[in-house]
């Protein structure tokens, strides 16, 4: 049966959010603050995706701190860890991106694996040191991706207790921070959560990816590239609908256990393409059509065909389902970009690499002053 809202708890806590400034967890950041009494410290050590722009007025907030931190240092997530003394950890910052670890594996490893393990033994030596009820209530929250169980065929789902098959460097980063987190628990004790979602889709995501790459270039007149003949099939999430999902999945999914979390929404990527060129054509009438600046090109090595997720768990043991149809949350990705124009143009300049990070620190600084 549904579960109630994590708005309606009495007692509000800490909660680490690492890669707090990146896609889904500059959302995560956002919601929480708006929805819950919860405490944020955002952890992010601002690579290319980590852009602080994104966190909007969350950061005003005085339950909202930043650290910047690589969660592969552990004295640094040592100190955090001891000196926010957290509730819980939801577990988001990654290398993300298929094709950057095609041509750049090591980042990814580093990350995704090396990051992984050291915020994993962080959390352990912290969690050990609990007592009572603190260590009772403690969680981690680990957030993966539906891309570790490889490669569906024209029929089928992934499912928890799919086999995971892995085919590019990515995925099997993140399948050996899963086997990880499901080791610490196992081995140690440690009490965790784990989820592995669909492809997201929505406002802030870096422009690398296909929906915002074809939104900006569209916008800008620019090819439209499509890999191979455009009939990989990916299950598209909008964003507000996962963090909605990882609400409930940190709150009140069993200790142990994983959860897949998709949006029941299985299109062709030449589909997407052409949907959002659709939008356009209604949105930005001067460009139209649009899709005449569709172009095929060589698909990448090992382009997994079809992704899709069954997501009847998470469903039926704690409530959730989508809000959005593709249809609206894609409507609603677009204008975003149509109506951020500041965002777009600090992305695209770089000029979101030096923005306000000492200002950030100036801002705890403050906070923990009382100013």
């Amino acid at each position: 049966m549904p579960v109630e809202p994590a708005a309606s708890r009495a007692e509000a806590r800490t909660i680490v959010v690492t890669g707090g400034a990146g896609f889904i967890g500059s959302c995560v950041v956002r919601d929480w603050i708006a929805t819950t009494g919860d405490r944020i410290v955002c952890v992010d050590s601002l690579t290319y995706a980590g852009n602080l722009a994104s966190l909007g007025d969350a950061a005003q907030s005085p339950r909202f701190r930043f650290e910047r931190a690589d969660i592969v240092d552990r004295e640094a997530m040592d100190r955090i860890l001891r000196e926010q003394q957290p509730d819980a950890i939801v577990h988001l910052a990654a290398e993300s991106h298929v094709d950057r670890s095609i041509h750049g594996p090591g980042d990814f490893i580093r990350t995704n694996v090396n990051g992984t393990f050291t915020l994993l033994e962080a959390a352990r030596g912290y969690w050990q040191a609990l007592a009572g009820a603190r260590r009772e209530r403690f969680r981690f929250h680990h957030v993966s991706t539906d891309e570790v169980f490889g490669s569906l065929g024209a029929e089928g789902y992934f499912t928890e207790d799919t086999a995971y098959a892995p085919n590019s460097p990515y995925a099997a980063s993140k399948a050996a921070s899963d086997h990880l987190v499901r080791a610490w628990h196992h081995t140690y004790g440690l009490p965790v959560v784990a989820s592995n979602c669909s492809n997201n889709y929505g406002p802030c995501q870096f422009p690398e990816k296909l929906i915002p790459l074809t939104i900006l270039n569209a916008t800008a007149g620019q090819p439209l590239p499509v890999y191979g003949d455009g009939s990989n099939v990916r299950d598209w999430l909008f964003v507000a609908d996962h963090v909605d999902a990882l609400r409930r999945v940190l709150d009140h999914g069993r200790n142990g256990e994983s959860y897949n979390i998709g949006g029941r929404a299985e299109r062709r990527n030449i589909d997407v393409v052409r949907l959002i060129c659709s939008i356009l054509d209604e949105l930005r009438p001067s460009g139209a059509p649009h899709d005449r600046l569709i172009r095929f090109v060589t698909d990448r090595p090992g382009h997994d065909r079809r992704y899709a997720i069954d997501c009847s768990r998470i469903e039926r043991e704690l409530g959730w389902r989508p809000r959005e149809s593709f249809e609206t949350g894609l409507r609603k990705t677009v204008q975003w970009y149509l109506d951020n124009d500041d965002w777009v143009r600090g992305v695209t300049s770089g000029a979101y690499r030096n923005w306000l990070t000492l200002n950030y620190a100036q801002r705890n600084d403050m906070k923990e002053s009382g100013a």
